[in-house]
Formats: structure tokens, sequence, C-alpha cells
């Protein structure tokens, strides 16, 4: 069921109102910026509309395309309700309503325009938001921020990660953490994922077929920080294959005879010229960046009235085009961005008369999973999987990278810290504290992050383990050896700890498990990261450890200094990541 707003007759799906719901429940008891996260094609632009028709003071609404302030603009309007548009590209500079939909570009070169006070400010694409200060958006927060303290920020996005930067928000309203480090945003306070909007029908499926006649072997090439290539480097390989683009645009032809319309991403203007030369001339058109802007516009309608069948572009048409008919995708382009993958898979999965599903061909190979994209920490090889491991602090339910048995269960995982979510009445959201691998702090004894360089507790620099290694090496009177793995046996009444190295050389020590401080010494290095940190416990005997010696990981690195005759072991590296190789890597 939807509702219907009364006064306009226009209809809010559930999910919608819930996003609205869930935005007024957030500001009204907080001032922190917040995201929505809804798939591309769920009407991001009728809840913008929903949020400012509500609203009683003044809103601003940002987006970073003409196409996107035009069209969110026009869902406003469908409310019977006038608001400015402010955009160069649209050739109109308003600024004295009530609600102002602007361009980025142009509001940032007129700040001095607005010099009210705005509650509210709506930026559509949140996640293209940079730290960066001196960013446009930056800039513009920071000068309303400066008129009103009390600004409240709200961003909406289909997809809330960057390339090379991560989740755009803190925290989820499910109660885990998404990035540790400082965000503009600090909560998703709705999300729908796309598998439920297209189980509900909501949306077009998607059907990735792996069936290309031919396709670009772009894995030579690399991407820049932002996921782009070269554009030299491209045209030179793509001058290479010159039956590949052939092959495909024939296939695309074939294909696309059964379609309504399609859509093809190529890589640069040259190929994209290329292509269209193999593409039917009365039924193709190409729009490009330094395409005119009447041009542009004629071509899209064009292609929207359906008089065209293939448009090609390039880089243009990923975000702020609405032509529900779409129904093939064909890309031809390389991405290493998943983000920019699912933009551009999203045009076609709007709903439309006779469309049942949208044929999806990826010519380059990008390898995303569209459902499940992997954000964040980047897989660490190929015989990882997502794996659930529980906090034995708080108790949540992590999902991280690990390696499972036979039976399904975790052998081995990579998680460093908790991403349970602690929220006492009255406080701010804090990450657990709980930490699976972590450097400890000589000077304080407390938990790092294993690639930490200063303590978080006291401030102390912590040991560089690469620094560490490098004077052992250069030491005459130290061992440093690779550990593979770790053994226990009882001598004289003492544990007896043998560090095998992948060569064969052999390292020992012992600790008196019934002396006090021996004990904590041992249980904090082997015991606090009892099977992988998900089971600390404290040992008390040398019987206990060895009766559990499976559950214990190795250190990957062990340092001897000579003492006489012998080696005594002075350092014990756990959890390393650093530019020395451990043992059983290639």
């Amino acid at each position: 069921m939807t509702e219907q707003n009364r006064t306009t007759g226009f209809t809010l799906r559930p999910y919608q109102r819930e996003a609205v719901d869930a935005t007024l429940k957030h500001f009204r008891r907080s001032d922190d910026p917040a995201v929505i996260v809804l798939p591309t094609g769920a009407g991001k632009s009728l809840v913008i509309a929903e949020l400012a028709r509500l609203a009683r003071r003044r809103i601003l609404v940002l987006a970073h395309v003409r196409e996107l302030v035009e069209q969110n603009h026009a869902k406003y309007a469908t409310f019977g309700l006038e608001a400015g548009i402010f955009s160069a590209g649209l050739g109109r500079k308003e600024h004295l309503y009530q609600v102002t939909f602007a361009s980025v570009q142009s509001l940032a070169r007129n700040m001095d325009s607005f010099d009210d006070q705005f509650s509210l400010l709506i930026i559509d694409e949140c996640h293209r938001v940079s730290d960066d200060d001196n960013s446009q958006y930056q800039q513009i927060i920071a000068a309303l921020k400066q008129r009103n303290p009390g600004l409240k920020v709200l961003g909406l996005t289909a997809t809330p990660y960057r390339l090379g930067y991560g989740w755009v928000y803190r925290y989820h309203y499910r109660g885990f953490v998404r990035a540790s480090e400082a965000r503009l945003f600090e909560h998703c306070i709705y999300e729908l994922p796309l598998p439920y909007m297209i189980r509900q029908g909501y949306l077009t499926e998607p059907r990735l077929i792996d069936a290309a006649i031919a396709h670009y072997d772009f894995s030579a090439l690399q991407p820049n920080a932002n996921g782009h290539f070269n554009e030299t480097e491209l045209n030179s390989l793509i001058a290479r294959h010159p039956r590949v683009t052939r092959a495909i645009c024939e296939q695309i032809v074939e294909l696309g005879q059964q379609r309504q319309g399609v859509m093809i991403f190529a890589a640069t203007v040259r190929h994209a010229h290329e292509i269209l030369g193999y593409l039917p001339e009365p039924e193709s058109a190409l729009i490009v960046g330094d395409t005119d802007s009447e041009q542009r516009d004629a071509t899209i309608q064009a292609f929207k009235q359906r008089k065209i069948r293939y448009l090609v572009n390039v880089a243009v048409l990923t975000t702020g085009f609405d032509a529900p008919h779409v129904d093939m995708i064909a890309i031809l382009r390389p991405t290493a961005s998943v983000s920019l993958f699912q933009q551009i898979v999203g045009r076609g999965l709007r709903l439309s008369p006779g469309k049942q599903e949208c044929l999806i061909i990826d010519y380059a190979g990008s390898g995303f999973d569209l459902f499940h994209p992997e954000v964040g920490s980047p897989k660490p090889d190929s015989d990882s999987e997502p794996v659930q491991v529980f906090c034995p602090g708080c108790g949540f339910a992590n999902i991280f990278w690990g390696k499972t048995d036979s039976e399904g269960l975790v052998i081995e995982h990579y998680g460093r810290r908790c991403q349970g979510v602690l929220q006492l009445e009255g406080e701010k959201p804090q990450q657990c504290d709980y930490r699976f691998r972590f450097k400890e702090c000589p000077h304080c004894g407390a938990e790092n992050d294993i690639a930490a360089r200063d303590c978080h507790q006291c401030g102390e620099a912590v040991v560089d383990p690469d620094d560490l290694l490098k004077r052992a090496l250069q030491l005459k009177d130290a061992l440093v050896i690779r550990c593979a793995g770790v053994s226990f046996s009882e001598r004289e009444g003492r544990l007896r700890i043998t560090y095998h190295d992948e060569q064969g050389e052999e390292l020992h020590e012992s600790f008196d498990l019934g002396h006090k401080g021996q004990r904590a010494v041992f249980n904090r290095l082997f015991g606090r990261r009892f099977n992988a940190g998900t089971e600390p416990r404290r040992f008390a005997s040398a019987d206990e450890v060895i009766s559990h010696s499976q559950g214990f990981q190795p250190p990957d690195f062990v340092i001897a200094r000579r003492h006489k005759q012998h080696w005594r072991v002075r350092e014990r590296l756990f959890d390393y990541e650093g530019r020395y190789r451990k043992a059983h890597q290639l």
C-alpha cells in the first residue's frame, strides 16, 4: 500500500514515508549530519520533495549536475508548490524562495547571494562530498553553518562509499560501525538494499550475463586514486584490438534488436566514435562531455521518445539521467570504482511498461558483485569469504573476511576491531573498543590498531615493527625468524614454547605459570589472542595450555638476542602488516 498526499494527490511508497519519518525523528533529537541510502531508481527525489514540503523554515537542496537540480525541482513542483532554482546551467539564479534547488558549482561562486539562515541542507549524491576543507561542498557547509550553527545536513545516495575512502558515514542505525575515522556524516538513518527493492517489485531485475562474444583485457592498466584510467593508455590498448570492438558491437546490435533502449558506456571519446560507427546509423546517437547543450538535450529527448535505440556516452550519463525504458546496458569501459559500476547499472533498473528485466553485459571484466559490493577492507585473497565473528566484549556479530573449514567453522579471520556500537542513554554512540588484532603500547599497555603510530591513550609513539625488524636484522647478536607455527610442552614444571621458522629453525622460551607475573605476561601475549581474539581467556597451568594448543595464534616474527651460548627471546610481533614477508607468503 502507498500513502497519498491529500494536498496534491501524489503517492509516496511505504519506504519513502519511512525514510521521511526517520529523518524527522533523527533531527528532532540531534544535529548530527545523517545519510539516507536508497538504490538508484527508488525515488530519492520524492523523499527530498516531501521533506522540503514539510519544512517550515528555509531549505537548500544541492546537486552536482543540472539534470539532478531540474529533476528534484520538478518532483517538488508536483506538490503544487513553488521553489527557486539556482543553476547557471539552467539559466536561473533564484534565491528568495523558502526552498531552493541549486547546483554546487553555481552556489559556491555566489554564496553572498544566500545571506539568510537555512535550517536544512539536503545533498543529493552525497557520496561525492570530499573531506577536503577547500572543496566546494565543504566551503558551502562551512558558510551556512557560520550563519546558522544549528544547520542540519542530510545526504542521500545509492552508493554510500567512495574508492580509496570507504564508507561515507560512521554509524548505521542497525547498530554497527562502518568507519572508525571521522566522517562528515555521522549516521545512516535509513537504508533499503537493492535485492529487497527488486523482490518487492519496486525496481526491475538486472540480468548480468557472461555471454560476451569478446571482451577487453584492461588488467595491464593501472587506475588513479579515483578509479579513472589514463585516456591515452586506454586509446592505445583499444586501438590494438579493433576486431574486439567490432565483434562486441555486432553482439550488442544482435541482442539489442529485441530491446526498447540500449545504453552503451565507452572508455574514451575516440572509442565512442568507433563504437558509433558499428551501430545502425538511424537508430544510434552519441553524447560526450563537450556535446553542445542543445544537441545533448535533443538527443536525450529522442532517446526517451524511442526515436533512437542505441545511446553511446562517455562518463556523462551515470547520474541524473532518467530513462525508465532502458532495458539493456553494455559496459565497454573499465572502472575500479564499485560506486560508479552500480550507478551505471542503475540506469536500467527503473520500472517501465512492458519491461521485464534489464540485460547487463560487462565487456570490461569489472568483476563487481552488484548486490554485495566489497567495500572497506579489500578481499585478502581468493580463498577468503565473509565470516561471522562474535565480539567477546559486547556480543556484536561482526562480518569480516575470513576462512572456514569443511564444516563451515571459522578457522581464521582478518577483522581488527569490533564494529558494534555502544549507545548509552543521553550519550553519543561509541564504537566498541574490543580489538581482535592489536599493537600494545610499550608505555601504558593500551591496545592500539595494528597500523597506529601513536598510542590513542597516552599519546606516546608506538614502536614501528618495520623499524624493529630492520634494526634487529642489522645486529650481529640478533636472530629474527619468520614464525610458521608454535608448539607447547612442559619441562620441569614450566611451560616451554617453541617457535618454528619456515626453514626449520627454532627458538624457545619458557614461562612459570605458577608465578603471578609470568602468568600475566603469557596471558597478555597469548591468552588475549586465543582463537584469533574471539575467545580471550586466562590460563593458569601448562597442562591447560597444552590441552588447548590448537587455539593459539603464533606471532609473525620472533626476535631473539644472544645471551652467552643461548638465544633469548626479546620480541614477539603479532598481527604484523609491513614491508617484510611473513612465513609462507610468496
